[in-house]
């Protein structure tokens, strides 16, 4: 189908006046959602949407942490496809563009279908696209040109993913998207892989970021969900946890997080003691001074015998 078929609006309006349409595929709800819910037309030519350039900085500078950690990626997955001629997108929660990556001879054409840092595509302004069907499924989306419900969108590929937060909330759309006819179905589902993983180590570069100081311990790395991190404090109470990490023990991420000992998240059920806290500090005492016993009392303002003592007692030998 090319971009300029006459035809496209009345597939759009046929599935939309079709009540079982909706449940036989995603596409076929969000074209309802954009019909029904958010009374857009098919064939609207209303002017592209761009948030004021103050709105624009105002995101930019709440999501500077996201865009620090992301910038990386975006520029790795640019080289990766923008000879191909796609550009690499990022945009908020609301659907607006962060930041893009494109190549220089594509610009102008990006820049004319309104993919453009303050560009609005979330669905209740574009209908269902990559970036805003993304968001409100909440997954990664492969939307292949005349799946667009705009029939002014239907020369674009928009292949996504969605980013969450350390906390496990939607924050942000991870888009790729192309304008060229030369890229087929198959191309689209190869480059929706890619940006995939690429949404997954934004996520794990954010957590890391967010809760640098802490041990972070790794639970499992699952291509869907993405990978399951905690963030745990020096007294072993895990103070935050991936979406990921989440949904592999059972928590709703949409719940306030409260510190859970780290032990007892993955299965154990010792009481804690005095004896385990004094038993670690020893330890780790000698373990910092190779053994050293006097080097050791030293590091901790104890006498050597006291230190002998306490040593004796926990069941570490010195």
């Amino acid at each position: 189908m090319s971009r300029t078929d006459p035809h496209h609006a009345d597939l759009v309006l046929g599935v939309v006046r079709s009540p079982s349409e909706a449940a036989v595929s995603s596409v076929a709800a969000s074209w309802c959602r954009s019909a029904l819910r958010h009374g857009l037309d098919p064939e609207g030519a209303a002017r592209r949407q761009r948030v004021e350039a103050s709105d624009l900085a105002d995101r930019q500078e709440r999501h500077a942490a996201l865009l620090a950690v992301a910038g990386p990626v975006l520029d790795q997955m640019f080289r990766s496809v923008g000879r191909s001629g796609c550009g690499v997108i990022l945009s908020d929660a609301h659907g607006i563009v962060l930041e893009r990556r494109v190549g220089d001879a594509d610009a102008l054409q990006f820049t004319e279908v309104g993919l453009v840092e303050g560009g609005r595509w979330g669905e209740a302004e574009e209908g269902t696209n990559g970036i805003g069907t993304c968001l409100v499924e909440g997954r990664p989306m492969v939307i292949y040109r005349d799946q667009h419900f705009a029939s002014r969108n239907i020369g674009i590929s928009c292949m996504d993913a969605p980013v969450h937060d350390p906390r496990g909330r939607l924050v942000a759309a991870l888009d790729v998207s192309s304008c060229r006819d030369d890229h087929g179905p198959a191309m689209a589902e190869m480059i929706g892989a890619l940006v995939r993983d690429a949404a997954r180590r934004i996520e794990r570069d954010y957590f890391c970021r967010h809760y640098e100081g802490h041990r972070i311990h790794f639970l499992a790395d699952d291509a869907t969900t993405g990978t399951a991190l905690l963030a745990v404090d020096r007294d072993g109470l895990v103070v935050g946890a991936s979406r990921a990490a989440l949904l592999r023990l059972g928590f709703d991420p949409a719940a306030v997080w409260e510190p859970r000992p780290l032990d007892q998240l993955l299965g154990g059920d010792t009481a804690p003691s005095f004896e385990d806290g004094e038993r670690a500090v020893l330890r780790q005492a000698l373990a910092r001074t190779g053994g050293n016993a006097s080097e050791a009392a030293r590091l901790l303002g104890i006498g050597r015998a006291t230190l002998y003592r306490r040593l004796s007692r926990a069941g570490v030998k010195g």
